[in-house]
């Protein structure tokens, strides 16, 4: 997490491992938007990945040996989804590369989609046999339409960039460095809107 006048940029940072998300670091994620709720000084937050990947979702190898859940009566209840959404500021996602099923959720969660040229995003939920949990169902189709959103679904393709961006799934693709420089301006730019207007 860094922080520089009004704007947190939040870094999933496991990039040998595509930034799956196991336990630790969604535990780790959501704690850190808890956090930023309260934090007076956050006026807009950024989220994005180290190295390759946004994130390729739940870690499939933690998965298959743990579980979802952590186990045992002092098990921490982490809805990633909620903290995102109710973090109650503006929410950028800089998505520098694969944001695949669990990971493509995530981005969906944010008000803002940003993307650099290595951005892929695949739903594969179809391929391990697994409903979507966390709303990709709905606001893939409320973005990019129910005929698209079926064929991303139905498929587990991948996307590339810029056809997210022909879609509508991204607003703007950008070459991966200035993604970070890009969504800090457009930051910037909110925090200097009329804060009466960012509570409407």
């Amino acid at each position: 997490v860094t922080r520089n006048d009004g704007v947190t940029t939040v870094t999933l940072n496991r990039p040998d491992n595509l930034n799956a998300l196991s336990q630790e670091m969604r535990r780790a994620l959501f704690d850190t938007f808890v956090t930023l709720k309260e934090d007076a000084e956050t006026k807009v937050i950024i989220l994005t990945g180290a190295g390759r990947a946004f994130t390729a979702g739940l870690d499939l190898k933690e998965l298959g040996k743990k579980g979802l859940n952590p186990a045992g009566p002092n098990a921490k209840n982490v809805d990633l989804q909620a903290a995102l959404r109710e973090v109650g500021k503006p929410v950028i996602a800089a998505i520098n590369g694969f944001a695949i099923t669990g990971g493509f959720e995530l981005a969906l969660a944010c008000d803002i989609l940003i993307a650099s040229t290595e951005a892929k995003f695949a739903d594969t939920h179809v391929r391990m046999g697994v409903v979507p949990g966390w709303g990709l169902s709905q606001r893939l189709s409320q973005l990019i339409g129910v005929s698209r959103a079926k064929q991303l679904s139905f498929t587990g393709n991948f996307l590339d960039a810029l056809t997210a961006e022909r879609w509508g799934l991204v607003n703007e693709v950008l070459p991966a460095d200035e993604l970070l420089p890009y969504c800090q301006k457009i930051a910037k730019d909110i925090t200097s809107a009329n804060p009466e207007t960012l509570k409407e």
